[in-house]
């Protein structure tokens, strides 16, 4: 049984059960009570009945959301310890009408930046192809596509988009942006060239996604955008799935209507086993890695530690301090 002295803390969603080990915790001994839990719950009344002990809940990005519902199961909860600058999957309103402290950590867009293109280079020279044929015992099976020349197509030219861009350019390909309110004088700034939107898809060799998700961008790339793309085409998506609409995305894969998709994002994480994406030929999916470094992990990590001291310093000082 826990000392009722002891704040109870869980981390959600160690999928990788590294998050004891990418930070020192020693500041909350004998302080606190931590619990791990490595597995994914998603339906609500399952998270609350787990979560209903806890007083501080750290939580990864948005692996699991916190929602109202959530919030008001949980009668313990006083602090939110999330990873990231933001985080949109809680519901921020419903805590502090709880009294319920939100607090987040450091963010790097490095991992991201370094992963669109890992993805690129990937589906160019159809290196998960290759790799499996060769551990299945064959040898060369298809021809790659060379970047040079090749037109790069970003859909938002905020920070990631625009670093994407300048490796885009050191590959010596044709770089064109389009968002919503992107303008000529910003795309001049990162040397791209602002383009309209039926051309950023008409015209776009490796399409990469690179805006947030809001109500404006859910569903933009749809099954109207993806008729406009080469049968040659490819598009990545390393920022939110329901950026995408999925099953135009997937007609579009099984039609051969463009040549194929790199995502590793999705509308609905972790990924149902049974979902497409996980088999089609044409497709390179990954399980949302692309902020996942040792380095990310430890100023995660590491920031939550102190995120949590700080406010048990903050609520445990005596009142006539």
């Amino acid at each position: 049984m826990p000392s009722p002295s002891l704040v109870r803390i869980a981390i959600l969603d160690d999928y990788q059960n590294v998050a004891l080990d990418l930070a020192d915790w020693s500041p909350l001994k004998n302080r606190a009570e931590i619990t791990i839990f490595n597995d994914h719950v998603a339906h609500p009344e399952q998270v609350i009945e787990r979560l209903k002990p806890f007083d501080v809940l750290c939580v990864m990005r948005e692996r699991t959301p916190l929602t109202r519902t959530i919030i008001e199961g949980l009668p313990n909860l006083k602090l939110i310890a999330s990873t990231g600058t933001g985080n949109a999957s809680i519901d921020a309103d419903a805590a502090a009408e709880r009294n319920v402290k939100i607090v987040h950590t450091g963010y790097s867009s490095t991992p991201t930046i370094e992963f669109a293109w890992a993805m690129i280079l990937a589906m160019a020279r159809n290196i998960a192809v290759e790799n499996r044929s060769l551990r299945e015992g064959g040898w060369q099976r298809t021809l790659g596509t060379q970047l040079a020349g090749k037109t790069l197509g970003l859909l938002g030219l905020g920070h990631i988009g625009s670093a994407v861009g300048v490796i885009g350019r050191a590959f010596r390909m044709n770089v064109i942006a389009w968002s919503q309110n992107l303008t000529a004088e910003r795309a001049e700034s990162k040397g791209v060239q602002l383009v309209d939107k039926d051309t950023l898809f008409s015209a776009s060799d490796f399409l990469s996604i690179h805006v947030r998700l809001s109500e404006r961008t859910q569903g933009l790339v749809g099954a109207a955008e993806l008729a406009r793309m080469k049968p040659t085409s490819r598009i990545v998506n390393t920022s939110r799935g329901p950026i995408v609409d999925a099953t135009a995305l997937l007609a579009a894969l099984k039609s051969g209507q463009i040549a194929g998709a790199a995502v590793d994002v999705y509308d609905t994480e972790p990924l149902d086993l049974t979902h497409p994406l996980r088999s089609l030929d044409n497709v390179l999916a990954t399980p949302h890695i692309g902020y996942v470094t040792r380095e990310m992990y430890e100023t995660f990590y590491g920031d939550t530690v102190r995120n949590i001291v700080e406010w048990l310093d903050e609520t445990q000082r005596p009142a006539h301090a």
